[in-house]
């Protein structure tokens, strides 16, 4: 079986499928791809079936050897990318375009530019062992195949299902430096829990991204913090990724690929699923918009 040899890679990359739903009563979640929409580009890019696994590095970072003749994409957090050929020779590539890769062949990528999470599929897919059906790491449960570490080779598979469509698409616009990233979401199930202002709080200031955040989920904060009108605590109940939910200190935890099933503090409202795809690439220190659709 074909793969690719890893000889360097930063820390927080993993293989990433759609995930392994369904077990959410023995207490397991999802887990997946976080930035879902741009696994499933690069998957696309390269005439994957849905269900084929890819390579999820935290801002890029990663340089691969190939042993075959390897058809790649990139998506995601744009990253510089560069082929060295076996005889040294170097040529520039590019995220959100098809790469060739020969046997011998090195694909360097570089930090990403903007955003989190570059995404890297290859035609057929990763076939690292699946645990429960899926090739996810779940980093709250701890499993699923290990964090990817240098030295380590990811077999090919069978997973591809049409020829590439396109040489290449536009990337998805990203916020300009400083310029606040738009999260939509509708309200509840529990925000009769806070006082009527709290839409007021959550969308007339700007929330920031705290740097204890992770693919469980966003931690945010802001000068205005949301306020509980019922007291208590509420009984564990069941959440969802994009789930906005409200600890004591009234500064928003919004929930991503690796949430726990359930949560004892309130939601006050859920992102939809574009917004959670544009959440997987915060940074911390980045500015967030909220806006709540009626």
């Amino acid at each position: 079986m074909s793969g690719l040899t890893v000889l360097q890679v930063g820390p927080g990359t993993s293989t990433q499928d759609l995930g392994r739903p369904g077990f959410s009563d023995a207490g397991l979640g999802a887990s997946g791809a976080v930035d879902r929409a741009a696994a499933a580009l690069a998957n696309r890019l390269v005439g994957n079936r849905p269900e084929a696994a890819v390579l999820e590095a935290l801002l890029g970072s990663v340089t691969l050897r190939s042993d075959a003749h390897v058809v790649a994409a990139l998506t995601g957090a744009p990253c510089p990318v560069t082929v060295e050929r076996a005889d040294g020779r170097v040529r520039g590539a590019a995220c959100f375009e098809i790469v060739a890769l020969a046997p011998g062949d090195v694909l360097r990528v570089g930090a990403a530019t903007s955003g989190l999470r570059t995404y890297l599929a290859v035609r057929g897919g990763l076939a690292v062992e699946a645990v429960l059906g899926s090739r996810s790491w779940d980093s709250l449960a701890r499993l699923g195949p290990p964090p990817v570490t240098t030295g380590d080779v990811l077999p090919i598979g069978d997973a591809a299902s049409a020829w590439p469509p396109v040489d290449a698409v536009a990337p998805p616009r990203w916020p300009a430096p400083g310029e606040a990233v738009v999260l939509d979401v509708t309200a509840g199930p529990r925000d009769d829990w806070f006082t009527p202002a709290w839409r007021a709080v959550l969308v007339d200031q700007l929330h920031q991204v705290t740097p204890d955040s992770d693919r469980v989920g966003v931690r945010t904060t802001a000068a205005r913090p949301l306020v509980r009108r019922v007291p208590g605590e509420l009984p564990s109940e069941g959440v969802e990724t994009g789930s906005l939910q409200v600890p004591p200190a009234g500064h928003p935890v919004l929930f991503l690929a690796d949430h726990p099933v359930t949560g004892g503090y309130p939601v006050v409202a859920v992102l939809t699923p574009a917004s959670v795809d544009r959440a997987a690439q915060l940074r911390p220190g980045d500015a967030i918009r909220f806006r709540v659709l009626d």
